[in-house]
């Protein structure tokens, strides 16, 4: 079995080095992609440092700061072209827990992705700003209403595919970033017919660092949704 844990990183200097040893702590199975955007505050320097003593780690440099979207689009690409079994979306600020990463390869045996939902079994976020909750919760129900998908967590950014799935999926199309990118990628494997689970986590804010959050980010996500009922009434998913 092989898996490949995708970290997008921009300024990440201070949680790079925790999050890659825990993760690879998980099973000796794993290997970490960090894909980095130049962060001004040299994190891929440190992870290339992590890297001399480590070949369970990659990195992909980038020229600039150019979305969460492709950085993702990047690893899964990188994940088929290097006969991954499974791929994940991970967050490098410990928002996501890397002991949960068990109880997704478990599940993901009989599934295509599974999502780690923050909001399938009551609203499990810690820390987070009251106006920033409530806008990702009714931001999630939103989406869920009116892609006519059945998921409860439509914006969450932890994530396992099946690789072999993902081949099915044109990523070139995927153009999206931040929320919307989670979406389209979502909806797009249900339209595929794929087998898709929720199972519950906690999230938590960021300690160290900064989110990534803007308002051309939430937008994007607001009008994506439309566009992909409108192609799926066509049939053009």
């Amino acid at each position: 079995m092989r898996i490949v844990i995708i970290i997008p990183t921009y300024n990440e200097i201070d949680n790079i080095e925790k999050i890659v040893n825990s993760v690879l702590n998980q099973s000796p199975d794993i290997e970490i992609l960090v894909i980095d955007d130049n962060s001004p505050d040299k994190t891929a320097n440190k992870v290339k440092e992590i890297m001399s003593s480590n070949n369970r780690i990659k990195i992909i440099e980038r020229p600039g700061k150019v979305g969460l979207g492709t950085a993702y689009v990047t690893g899964f690409k990188y994940a088929i072209e290097n006969s991954y079994d499974y791929v994940f979306e991970m967050d490098a600020d410990f928002s996501h827990d890397p002991c949960d990463i068990k109880r997704f390869l478990k599940e993901i045996e009989s599934h295509d992705l599974v999502i780690g939902s923050r909001y399938s079994d009551g609203v499990n976020v810690v820390n987070w700003p009251m106006k920033r909750l409530l806008l990702s919760y009714f931001a999630n129900i939103y989406a869920k209403v009116i892609t006519g998908v059945p998921v409860d967590d439509l914006t969450s950014g932890f994530k396992c595919y099946r690789v072999s799935f993902l081949k099915k999926i044109e990523l070139n199309r995927i153009k999206s970033d931040g929320y919307a990118f989670q979406i389209e990628i979502d909806v797009k494997i249900i339209k595929k017919k794929g087998r898709v689970s929720e199972i519950p986590i906690i999230f938590r804010d960021r300690v160290d660092g900064y989110s990534k959050m803007n308002k051309k980010i939430i937008w994007e996500a607001f009008w994506l949704v439309w566009r992909l009922r409108l192609l799926s009434i066509f049939n053009k998913l």
